[in-house]
Parts: structure tokens; C-alpha cells; sequence
């Protein structure tokens, strides 16, 4: 159980959120996660790959915010400057061969041991600064690691609105659009329309 309310009501919406997306991506054909996503070099799956890949990550950067070393979140556990985007791009490369199954069991561990890392968390220290590092489309910033956590929560729906772009005939499915359909979600999604900014 977690300390926070606050992580609490994190911990159950991305334990939901896990679920619709899992029950999302079993549902695709082979042709449909080999599919290339309008405005962006990755295919379907790799989005999959994407969310599970990322949660180590995550909770280091939590765990250095939490511990008020927001710094620690824009440098490599080898201390070299972080570069999300090159980082995202390697895990997903890695795993375009693996199939599905592969990916899925290994974003259940992941994601089992990053909430364990929310389950410590105290309210005093999701009130500490993440520093977040910003990617090609979006301006580094800092914010408190509550704030962070209550946006990152919906990251698997802002991801399946992403993969749906390659998916016209999933897009019109009530369930799912209601699913995705969420002013974090769109937000996201017109953040990162457009071109690179660096």
C-alpha cells in the first residue's frame, strides 16, 4: 500500500490504464503492429516496446526527485548527459524482433518493480522537483514530481492515441476513443505534432 494518497491514486490508474492497453495490443494482428505511424519513424509495436521498456528509467527518476537530486534525472547512472530521445530509439530497436508476448512479460515486470518504487514515495517528497529533460519536441522543465506523476499516469492511453494514427479502423471504436479522448492526452498529442525543435 502506498504512503500517499496521491501515489495511490497513480498506482490504480496506471494499474488500469495497463490493462486497457494490454487488451489493446493482444487485439492487433501482425500486420497491424508492423504498420508505420504517420509523423513518426516507429511502427505500432514499438510503442509497446516504448512503454514497457521505459518504466527503469522512470522510477530512477522519481527515486533522484523524491530524494530531492532532480539533476541526477538528466544524466545517464554513468553520469554522461541523458538523451531520451537516442534512449527511447535504442529500447525500441532492440525489440523490433521480439514478439509481442516477449515485450508484454517484460513491461509487467517492469512495471511491478517501478510500483514498488511509487509504494515509497511520501507526500512530502512528490513535492519535491523533477527535473524533466526534455526531447526533440519539448522544452526541458522542472516541476513538482506530483504534478509529473499525475500527467506521466496517462501514459498508456497518450501512446495507444499515438498507435491508433496507424489504426484508422480502431479509431472509431467508442471504447477505445472514450479511452483516449482525455485534455492530457490531446494536449500531448498537439505538443508533439509538428516538427523537431532541435
Amino acid at each position: 500500500m502506498a504512503k500517499s494518497e496521491t501515489v495511490q491514486r497513480v498506482i490504480q490508474s496506471i494499474r488500469e490504464h495497463r490493462q486497457k492497453f494490454e487488451r489493446f495490443c493482444r487485439s492487433l494482428s501482425e500486420e497491424e503492429l508492423g504498420r508505420p505511424v504517420p509523423e513518426s519513424s516507429w511502427i505500432v509495436k514499438d510503442f509497446v516496446s516504448h512503454l514497457g521498456a521505459l518504466d527503469p528509467e522512470m522510477a530512477r527518476s522519481f527515486e533522484a526527485a523524491a530524494g530531492g537530486r532532480p539533476e541526477e534525472a538528466s544524466r545517464t547512472v554513468e553520469g554522461l548527459p541523458f538523451d531520451l530521445d537516442a534512449f527511447n530509439d535504442a529500447r525500441v530497436a532492440e525489440r523490433r524482433q521480439w514478439p509481442l508476448d516477449r515485450i508484454l512479460e517484460e513491461a509487467t515486470r517492469y512495471r511491478a518493480a517501478l510500483i514498488e518504487t511509487l509504494e515509497r514515495l511520501t507526500d512530502e517528497e512528490i513535492g519535491q522537483v523533477l527535473h524533466f529533460r526534455g526531447d526533440a519536441k519539448r522544452s526541458a522543465a522542472d516541476l513538482p514530481l506530483r504534478v509529473f506523476l499525475l500527467g506521466w499516469s496517462l501514459h498508456d492511453p497518450i501512446h495507444a492515441a499515438d498507435m491508433l494514427k496507424a489504426l484508422p479502423q480502431r479509431a472509431n471504436d467508442p471504447e477505445l476513443a472514450a479511452w483516449v479522448d482525455h485534455p492530457v492526452v490531446k494536449g500531448y498529442q498537439q505538443a508533439m505534432s509538428g516538427p523537431p525543435r532541435r
